[in-house]
């Protein structure tokens, strides 16, 4: 299979519906016919190849919002053979060093409104070339005028398409090495159950760093030969908007739980109109009940999924039919996936019994960047051990009950304790430190911070969250900060997580969101 011919799709469809919309920006309406963009790709491909002097496997990263020429290049560095890089816009300028200098890339793109993130990474990484990006940059130029690339790499389905950093639970992100086969098995197993054909026209508000901004699901538009409507983020009224504009004719949208509760909270739903809309869903996180029910009595199932940026993202899905009466389920394997909830002592668990999910499939990583000791412990027999601990019904529905890792979801992002943690420990005043999730009524989860300081030592609650401010993203800042004397610990050293989790529940509960 990895040496299996990977086909341009965007220069397939220029071939046989030229005229057909591939993708509009929201806010500004401009748009590209797939003619256009396979022009445009073709010619900023050359201008990597001639100009930029990028070559085969080079990684590229990318800051920036979503865009028509941050796809645009996305799609150019797969013709030209290099590698996607897209960064966490949202990290600050440290933290996306840190995976820079892991990824070593040859060139650094970004976008306007990053120019001062850029500037303070030019001084952290010398040898790295930087270059702006937008539609009256090079790039926008050389995509109107510039000269076609005159020899596509030719790539197998096998080669590395992107690597899309995620956070590690040893608080160092991960590169996933996302491959151009993995790309085409996701599209195939999303495409059938997700109702994506050419006439699809799909609303992409989720940023493109993220697997579920690039794959859930502008990749399998592009790959059906539909349209994407792209927004540069996500507005819950914009989006109301949009999804009522009869004139856009959106039939897809995909958000994560947060989303879909800002925007039953917004005054415009309840006149919001979605009679157009054939397919909307959720991931990242469960959907609140309440949440589902509101959307349900709009006459909209919101239909729930299960991903991981390790699995293309898709892994399994519930249809439209089966989300009223199983709601609560992440639905059954798709089509090119193989799933198995496993015991402690490597067992297939039985029906109602609880395990971890191991997947298995063609669009399963083949592993991580610069990390060789990873797939050993992430994979199992060539299956992927998720961490994520669950059960299967008697009708082969599967439902998550929590995740054995550590890491907890807020707004849709993952945030995994061991970098929060780390970051913390950098504070002077600090002798210990643990991180839990703990629910939230705004995003799902958030953090809880227990902080034992060090004998003769000053520490405030506002030192800390200066502290954060400087060094993490605005999602990963704990969102209560407790003092303690010590940390409860097991006999054999180990932080008492669950304990804390129990004191954090009943303090977070006093705390208005």
């Amino acid at each position: 299979m990895t040496d299996l011919f990977h086909h341009d799709w965007v220069r397939a469809h220029a071939r046989h519906r030229p005229a057909h919309m591939a993708i509009v920006d929201l806010e500004t309406r401009a748009g590209r016919s797939y003619l256009d963009l396979d022009r445009r790709v073709d010619n900023i491909a050359g201008f990597l190849s001639e100009t930029m002097q990028i070559g085969v496997d080079d990684r590229v990263a990318v800051i920036a919002p979503n865009s028509l020429i941050q796809v645009e290049l996305m799609l150019a560095l797969g013709r030209a053979g290099a590698i996607f890089m897209p960064m966490n816009w949202r990290l600050t300028a440290p933290e996306i060093g840190r995976i820079l200098g892991h990824a070593d890339p040859k060139l650094i793109f970004y976008a306007p409104e990053f120019g001062a993130i850029a500037d303070e990474l030019v001084q952290l990484l010398l040898d790295c070339r930087f270059e702006p990006l937008s539609e009256t940059d090079p790039v926008g130029r050389a995509a109107e005028r510039g000269t076609p690339i005159r020899k596509p790499a030719r790539r197998v389905h096998g080669d590395i398409q992107t690597i899309m950093y995620t956070s590690g639970t040893t608080g160092f992100p991960k590169g996933v090495l996302l491959t151009f086969g993995m790309t085409v098995w996701n599209a195939v197993n999303l495409g059938i159950p997700v109702r994506i054909t050419p006439d699809t026209v799909f609303l992409s508000v989720m940023p493109m760093f993220h697997t579920a901004g690039l794959n859930c699901y502008a990749n399998p538009v592009l790959h059906a030969g539909g349209t994407i409507i792209l927004g540069r983020g996500f507005d819950a009224g914009a989006v109301l908007t949009a999804l009522s504009d009869r004139s856009l004719g959106i039939t897809h949208f995909f958000g994560v739980p947060s989303a879909y509760q800002f925007m039953a909270q917004h005054s415009a739903f309840a006149g919001a109109d979605f009679s157009g809309l054939a397919f909307i869903g959720v991931g990242g996180a469960p959907l609140p009940n309440a949440v589902f029910d509101a959307w349900t009595a709009k006459g909209v199932s919101v239909v729930n999924g299960f991903g991981m940026t390790e699995t293309g993202p898709a892994v399994t899905m519930l249809s439209p039919e089966d989300s009223r009466a199983h709601g609560t389920s992440i639905g059954k394997p798709l089509l090119h996936v193989e799933t198995r909830i496993v015991t402690d002592d490597g067992k297939d668990a039985a029906d109602g019994e609880a395990g971890e999910l191991w997947v298995r499939g063609p669009a399963v990583t083949p592993g991580y960047w610069q990390a060789p000791d990873a797939p050993a412990q992430a994979f199992s027999d060539g299956w992927l051990r998720t961490g994520d601990g669950g059960w299967r019904d008697a009708e082969g529905f599967l439902h998550i009950l929590d995740r054995i890792k550590d890491m907890y979801i807020s707004g849709g992002e993952n945030v995994y304790p061991a970098e929060v943690e780390n970051i913390l420990y950098q504070l002077d005043g600090v002798a210990e430190v643990a991180v839990v999730g703990i629910a939230d009524d705004r995003w799902g989860e958030t953090g809880f911070a227990a902080i034992v300081v060090r004998d003769g030592h000053g520490l405030s609650e506002a030192d800390v969250r200066a502290h954060c401010q400087r060094s993490l993203a605005r999602f990963k800042h704990p969102k209560v900060i407790h003092f303690l004397p010590a940390l409860p610990r097991t006999a054999s050293g180990k932080v008492q997580k669950t304990e804390l989790r129990g004191l954090a529940t009943s303090i977070g509960e006093a705390v208005p969101s």
